[in-house]
């Protein structure tokens, strides 16, 4: 099981930000004056530490009573790490006697550069620090007695409160630590204000361009931020809006069809009575006048005829009219439609034949027993099957294959012919779209709406690369019961 920490909104990330900035500045202050102090102890206990040892040289030096070396307390100031301390022995004269400056030896003590000269009217008692003129150093005169007998002085010019380069140090170090902060500070805003700034501005940029570019989704990242959430927010807005376009789109295109389907209903209506009408007169004629214009019997039959066949398509004009402008009502009962599609062929092979068109029809064992409205698929596939051999004016060939996908019966019906351009292909489907100056742009569109009462599919594209055109049924094949036909195995070629 994974942890995943709670979300931080941008107030949160800002008060993070601000208080470890603050954080990380305290520390380093308080390092910096820590270390600061520890170097300011450290630098004086030196410095006490090698001046009570030079006392203690200088001490000894008063009162040994053997002859000493005096290059001694000389060797030992100039060897200590702590420069600038000076430490000389005076007699009770207050003449030098010995330094470790030795341009100062002989003289008087008093004659040093003072802001105030020394108070060495007392025996006893410590003489008070006094300041050189001109420097930060301090000159302390300690008196050396051996039972109140004064022996003599050490002098110590020295600067204890000289901590001007640790602080100078310290300043360094909190310039520096400073300037640090500052720039992660800025990097963490920089970083910060990207995150922020950047999708807010593709939002922004989304919604201005929605007239030119359309409804276009922001990509959306894992982030459980405002910004997460409000592209989030935007995207769905966008989809619904998609939606409410397509449903306006749908709409309008239903009331557009709805209004021309109930003018073709009337047209139709109108014009089928009179067409019945003209029908009947024309038997009439024939079996009244057929007898009577020996020997041009067989041409006045002959016309008759050719008036009929175009009333019978007028009629199916008008038919096909009023099937548009009402539901289309689908009575199921078991057919093999592969039977259908023979018997579809059948009309059409000597129009096959004569255009040098080759059949090729692939079953391989799948059912072709379904639950269907055998008058009305079979109208589907006249329309299909006239289709394709009107693509093949010079000869070519129909391929028809029966496949099995899982519960769906595919079949498809493939020529080679001139093909269809994809464009048309998406709109081939619409009411009165065709491309055939004779067509009313009916047919496709019944046969997707039969197919689609069936529960199943029709689709058309071009043949990826080759010529040609291909349209694919699709059906349910348990909706009813289900058989092949014996010996219905393999390809057929005619």
């Amino acid at each position: 099981m994974t942890y995943r920490f709670p979300a931080l909104n941008l107030k949160a990330k800002l008060i993070f930000l601000m208080v470890g900035l603050l954080a990380l500045t305290l520390g380093a202050e308080v390092i910096v004056s820590l270390g600061t102090q520890e170097a300011i102890v450290e630098s004086t206990q030196e410095k006490v530490s090698d001046l009570t040892r030079a006392i203690q040289i200088s001490v000894q030096e008063l009162t040994s009573v053997r002859p000493t070396d005096p290059e001694r307390l000389r060797n030992y100031v100039a060897g200590l790490r702590s420069k600038g301390i000076e430490v000389s022995i005076a007699s009770t004269q207050n003449l030098i006697i010995n330094s470790s400056n030795p341009n100062i030896i002989g003289e008087s003590v008093q004659k040093a550069s003072l802001t105030a000269p020394l108070d060495l009217t007392r025996n006893t008692g410590d003489v008070p620090p006094v300041k050189l003129s001109g420097s930060e150093q301090t000159v302390y005169l300690i008196p050396i007695q051996v039972e109140d007998h004064l022996l003599g002085y050490v002098r110590v010019v020295a600067n204890f409160g000289d901590f001007a380069k640790p602080l100078a140090q310290s300043r360094l170090h909190e310039v520096t630590f400073a300037v640090v902060i500052f720039a992660i500070g800025l990097l963490v805003a920089y970083f910060l204000a990207e995150r922020y700034v950047e999708p807010i501005h593709a939002v922004a940029s989304a919604a201005q361009n929605i007239m030119a570019r359309g409804l276009e989704p922001v990509p959306e990242g894992k982030r459980r931020d405002e910004i997460g959430l409000l592209t989030r927010s935007f995207n769905e807005m966008v989809d619904q809006l998609r939606h409410a376009r397509e449903r306006e789109a749908e709409l309008n295109r239903l009331e557009r069809f709805t209004a021309l389907g109930q003018l073709a209903g009337g047209l139709a209506h109108e014009i089928k009575n009179p067409l019945n009408f003209i029908s009947l007169a024309l038997d009439q004629m024939r079996t009244k006048y057929a007898r009577r214009l020996e020997p041009d019997t067989e041409t006045y039959v002959h016309q008759i005829a050719l008036m009929k066949d175009e009333i019978r398509r007028l009629s199916e004009l008008v038919q096909s009219f009023l099937n548009y402008g009402k539901p289309i009502e689908i009575h199921p009962s078991p057919a093999n439609i592969r039977e259908l599609v023979d018997s579809v062929l059948a009309l059409s092979e000597s129009k096959m034949r004569a255009q040098g068109v080759q059949l090729v029809e692939e079953v391989n064992g799948v059912p072709t027993m379904l639950n269907i409205d055998a008058e009305k698929i079979r109208m589907c596939f006249v329309n299909v099957i006239a289709n394709a051999i009107q693509a093949m004016p010079d000869g070519g060939e129909l391929r028809i294959e029966f496949h099995q996908n899982g519960d769906r019966l595919m079949i498809t019906f493939k020529d080679n012919g001139a093909g269809i351009d994809p464009d048309v292909a998406k709109r081939v489907f619409e009411p009165f779209f065709t491309t055939k100056r004779e067509g009313i742009g009916l047919g496709l569109f019944l046969s997707r709406s039969i197919v689609e009462r069936h529960g199943g599919t029709i689709s058309i594209a071009p043949l990826e690369g080759e010529h040609g055109t291909i349209v694919t049924f699709t059906f349910p094949v348990g909706a009813g019961p289900l058989g092949t036909i014996p010996g219905a195995q393999g390809t057929i070629q005619r």
